[in-house]
């Protein structure tokens, strides 16, 4: 079965680079925004956004109660991956190809309202885990 999902995987890369081609060889402003997505993308993750939110993760729950620690955590990461979606948005200059309907909006207001909500979430999952920790019995006893 290993085997099957594997090889399906390379002929659905083989068919997603063979699609990806005429872009890449239609202009040098495609490869450009092709080239920012595909390779600056993973780049941008790998090198500040997974060690920043890591690091402030480790630091944060190093400083925070128990029933805290994971809905913390977790919105750290939401909101790193939120903020990473929206950053082509927010740069104008070299956004992605226009999409009728998506450019029509404000999206420092969509991304402030969105991380908003992931907080708002934080802060009722850090309640609910301090009111069930302060109600369970003592360990041991």
């Amino acid at each position: 079965m290993r085997w099957v999902l594997g090889a399906a995987g390379v002929g659905l890369l083989g068919w997603g680079g063979f699609l990806l081609l005429p872009l890449l060889l239609d202009s040098v402003g495609n490869t450009v925004s092709l080239g920012g997505w595909l390779i600056g993308g993973p780049l941008l993750h790998d090198a500040v956004v997974a060690p920043v939110v890591g690091l402030v993760g480790l630091v944060i729950s190093q400083r925070v109660g128990r029933a805290w620690r994971t809905p913390v955590v977790t919105g750290l990461v939401v909101s790193a991956v939120l903020t990473a979606l929206s950053v082509p948005w927010l740069w104008r200059s070299f956004a992605p190809f226009v999409n009728p309907g998506l450019h029509d909006r404000n999206v420092l207001l969509g991304l402030v309202i969105a991380l908003a909500v992931v907080w708002l979430a934080v802060l009722a999952a850090g309640l609910v885990n301090r009111r069930r920790l302060s109600a369970a019995p003592p360990a041991g006893g």
